[in-house]
């Protein structure tokens, strides 16, 4: 499976702008020499972190992102991890900060709203808390997501793990200067639940906080397939799933837990 990250400057407060420079750079990925099989995109990447307002601009049930994606997916014949967006929810319970997943045939086929609100920069003030944990199937291969703050919580991926995710999907607006923090948490995250981390992050500036990027990709062993700079980029690292196996086979930590005494 081959997977790229769109490492993208995003302009708060301007879906149209974001919407169109997504648009470019997931063009640019599938026109690569080798085209992706997935494309995964960051975190709020549709309206930034435009909280005040952001019941204005968020997308009404998650128009247009499904619409725009999903024929995107369809014409490119590629899956589409559409990172997050602000999204307006239909049962009047605010906004939510919401993942889509669209197939090769532009198909909707999973859905999650991020669990934990990150009160640095007041997301509980003006988002809602999802409800529900986002697994699903991609191709076939147990997947999970997650997004940003979520993974500083590592019950949420060994549940995910535990249900049988073999890779980890986290879209992420992850600011200076947590480098340090960012980088261990995904390891440490992969590494105990023994499966590929997929986690991309923005860069930019946005009303005087920094994104450093610094997406990843990190095999089930720990180890850092690849990596971005602080720079605008596409990265693109192969993911083979039978590694997993591999290394739960090797050291057997699923098998070996003693879960009566973690509760």
């Amino acid at each position: 499976m081959l997977v790229s990250l769109i490492q993208m400057d995003i302009a708060v407060g301007e879906p149209e702008t974001n919407r169109k420079r997504a648009l470019r750079l997931m063009a640019e990925a599938v026109n690569a020499g080798t085209k992706p099989d997935v494309i995964v995109l960051p975190e709020l990447w549709n309206t930034g972190y435009a909280l005040e307002k952001i019941g204005e601009i968020a997308d009404r049930d998650g128009e247009p992102t499904k619409r725009i994606f999903s024929e995107f997916a369809r014409n490119h014949k590629v899956n589409v991890v559409a990172g997050s967006v602000a999204v307006s929810m239909p049962d009047g319970k605010g906004v939510g900060n919401t993942m889509y997943v669209f197939d090769r045939e532009g198909r909707l086929t999973a859905d999650y709203s991020k669990l934990h609100l990150f009160r640095l920069m007041d997301e509980e003030k003006y988002l809602a808390a999802g409800g529900r944990l986002g697994s699903f199937e991609l191709e076939g291969v147990p997947a999970g997501m997650m997004i940003c703050y979520d993974i500083r919580f590592p019950e949420l991926s060994r549940k995910l793990a535990l249900d049988g995710a073999k890779v980890l999907f986290v879209p992420a607006e992850w600011p200076k200067p947590r480098l340090h923090h960012w980088r261990t948490l995904l390891m440490a995250r992969a590494i105990e639940n023994q499966m590929y981390v997929v986690a991309c992050n923005r860069v930019g500036e946005s009303r005087g906080t920094e994104f450093f990027g610094h997406s990843m990709v990190i095999s089930p062993w720990g180890e850092v397939l690849a990596e971005g700079g602080e720079q605008e980029t596409i990265l693109t690292a192969e993911l083979d799933m039978d590694e997993v196996d591999r290394v739960r086979r090797t050291i057997p930590v699923f098998d070996d837990r003693r879960p009566e005494f973690y509760v």
